[in-house]
């Protein structure tokens, strides 16, 4: 396994290079940190991307869906596919239109997907998407029928290219800016549980969910320089 996996001039950073981000640790972080994907493909000509959800094991994503969806049996071929995931930790404020901006961190990953046909590698993928959502709600729920399972497809697609990017800090104003009364600064925000809403047919006493489990979204600082310029 490589330390950077950055295999190629597709995962390179190349707008605002100083946030380009190629340690395979905070890479892994970020996935980690991030609820939802965008799945980017072409078929016959015309781009696809589609949110979904996803896991991260080890060196590889992986992915899911109904066996007849269209992002399945489009990867399931083996095409060209980008993967990326994006947290958003805060609203730019500066004091110029044009200098406004986001903190974030993303991750771009670019390869070919396979499709899982080993069952014991595709129940453990269901097992990773489960806990991804909630840690060890796996272990506390009815596992998948052969049906259910029957019905859904999972792709794996290894993280060998990939690159994060991210930025963090103030905004960064024209040096005559500076001198304008207008309020400048970072509003940080972050992903939180809400009140529960318990379901209407749980049964009898059954304790309450501890949303403290979800504490992990949103506790990663972000782990890069202080930013370089606005984008």
């Amino acid at each position: 396994m490589i330390d950077h996996p950055q295999s190629g001039p597709r995962s390179l950073v190349t707008r605002r290079p100083a946030r380009g981000v190629y340690d395979r640790a905070q890479i892994h972080r970020i996935l980690d940190e991030a609820f939802v994907c965008h799945v980017g493909f072409v078929v016959d000509g015309q781009p696809f991307v589609i949110p979904t959800s996803y896991a991260r094991v080890d060196d590889r994503l992986y992915l899911h869906g109904s066996t007849a969806s269209r992002m399945v049996r489009t990867l399931e071929r083996g095409i060209e596919v980008c993967v990326t995931a994006t947290l958003v930790d805060g609203l730019v404020l500066a004091r110029s239109a044009f200098h406004h901006s986001v903190n974030y961190r993303s991750v771009v990953v670019f390869g070919t997907a396979r499709l899982v046909e080993n069952d014991q590698e595709k129940m453990s993928a269901l097992r990773a998407f489960t806990n991804h959502v909630v840690p060890g709600r796996w272990e506390e729920v009815r596992p998948p029928t052969e049906q259910e399972l029957q019905g859904t497809a999972v792709l794996a697609l290894t993280i060998d290219e990939a690159s994060a990017k991210v930025r963090t800090g103030p905004p960064i104003d024209d040096e005559e800016d500076y001198a304008l009364a207008v309020w400048a600064g970072e509003v940080p925000l972050r992903t939180t549980a809400g009140e529960l809403r318990p379901d209407d047919r749980l049964v009898a006493g059954v304790p309450p969910f501890d949303a403290g489990r979800l504490a992990r979204r949103g506790a990663l600082s972000p782990a890069a320089e202080p930013a370089v310029g606005d984008e």
